[in-house]
């Protein structure tokens, strides 16, 4: 267990991991919305959220909907029907098909997928940018030629090589959906996350880089996939002056209200993003001399910096053992595990989190197929499989945590979170 010391004391107000940061314009919009009575899924503040996403991220259009799981449901929605015809009513759009999807991530990412009664296969991790692994996509294509989409999430805000995993799709002929929830001002050689992939989905949720406290959008270059986004999202409404419906719909859209603070938001977007660079290279330098690491930055790409993450060194891992509910481990001195900083930072009133669970370890999805690099498919859990090839995803989630990330975190706030992290190897 950490024990406290005396000179780091808890902080009098939680330093959250991430939390939403209000200027005062978003109260301006979201009061228009209430002077003008536009409370409902239309109005002003939506249309200029869309106009103002689009050209942020450099798509034609973007379709502004409840949240981003939403958006990437209907991405799927639209791949699946592109790829294989309308389903009947009461199947899925992917009924019975594959989707490559990413491992590490959060499960928003490929529910959707089951949604439409797809059947995900993950694709290991690469070690070098923490998100999916090209080389492992290009095995998976290999065992699984017939599969036609491809889910990528970028992780953290840091992008992986988005630009490899298009390509192969296109080699493929497979459709990509890009899941840019967490990688919004996000760049890769100088394009931005979310212009990637066929479909692409962003999110405003309330722990992200901006926020509107929930909302997404849908980005897509085609204006009948645009227009047919918004039919689908107000429950597919058919053109009569009566409530017609000729297919499923739902209740998708995003409210003028939230529409608002993020319109409000959208002006804050580039300050955000160099706060939390800030953040990252600050804790970079503190902890530089430990055996850490903190999230890998890939070669042409310029993060948001979400979330700063570190991953320890395999020989400084003391002994640790987690469940699917629980922690345990065993103090060493010189080492340490994501448990124990986890803990040790709690007790200053901060908050960390551990790396995601990689999708092949969930409880739902354990008997899934997972894709490494060397074309090895396996359904476990463990680091390590037999002839000691690498389970990269869960490699990471064993070795790593998410750090307080809050772009209102103060430099001396954030030392001694530094100082703690440094205890925990004592």
């Amino acid at each position: 267990m950490f024990i406290k010391c005396d000179d780091l004391k808890p902080f009098d107000h939680k330093v959250y991991l991430a939390s939403p940061t209000m200027h005062g314009e978003e109260l301006k919009y979201m009061t228009e919305a209430f002077d003008t009575n536009w409370m409902s899924t239309v109005g002003k503040n939506i249309d200029e959220v869309e106009r103002i996403a689009a050209e942020k991220v450099g798509v034609k259009y973007a379709v502004g909907l409840c949240n981003c799981t939403s958006a990437l449901h209907l991405c799927c929605k639209f791949a699946g029907e592109r790829l294989y015809g309308k389903p009947t009513i009461g199947h899925g759009a992917l009924e019975g098909k594959r989707v490559f999807c990413s491992d590490m991530t959060f499960d928003a990412t490929l529910n959707p997928v089951v949604y439409e009664g797809g059947i995900p296969v993950f694709i290991d991790t690469e070690e070098e940018s923490w998100n999916m692994d090209p080389v492992a996509l290009e095995k998976a294509f290999e065992l699984y030629p017939d599969v036609k989409l491809v889910v990528c999430a970028e992780l953290y805000g840091f992008p992986g090589r988005i630009d490899l995993i298009k390509e192969i799709c296109e080699k493929q002929g497979a459709l990509l959906i890009e899941d840019a929830a967490e990688a919004m001002g996000a760049t890769l050689n100088g394009k931005q996350c979310g212009s990637f992939g066929d479909y692409a989905a962003i999110s405003y949720n309330g722990n992200k880089i901006i926020t509107g406290s929930a909302g997404g959008c849908l980005l897509t270059k085609d204006l009948e996939v645009a227009n047919k986004a918004r039919k689908w999202s107000t429950q597919a409404r058919e053109n009569a002056p009566w409530y017609q419906h000729e297919e499923v719909g739902y209740n998708y859209r995003m409210s003028n209200v939230i529409a608002g603070v993020i319109r409000g938001q959208y002006n804050y977007l580039e300050e955000h993003i160099e706060q939390k660079r800030v953040i990252y290279y600050r804790y970079a330098e503190g902890l530089k001399g430990l055996p850490v690491k903190m999230n890998p930055i890939t070669d042409g790409t310029e993060p948001n910096y979400w979330l700063s993450c570190l991953i320890i060194d395999k020989d400084y891992m003391c002994k640790q053992v987690r469940d699917d509910s629980k922690a345990l481990y065993v103090k060493e001195k010189g080492k340490t595990c994501p448990t124990e900083i986890l803990e040790a930072i709690a007790t200053l009133n901060a908050e960390g989190r551990p790396i995601w669970k990689p999708m092949h370890m969930q409880p739902m999805y354990r008997m899934h197929e997972c894709v490494g690099r060397d074309g090895t498919i396996r359904c476990r859990t463990n680091a390590y499989i037999a002839g000691g090839v690498k389970d990269v995803g869960a490699d990471i989630f064993e070795r790593g945590c998410c750090l307080p990330s809050d772009n209102k975190m103060t430099a001396e706030e954030q030392d001694k979170i530094i100082e703690t992290i440094k205890r925990c190897f004592d």
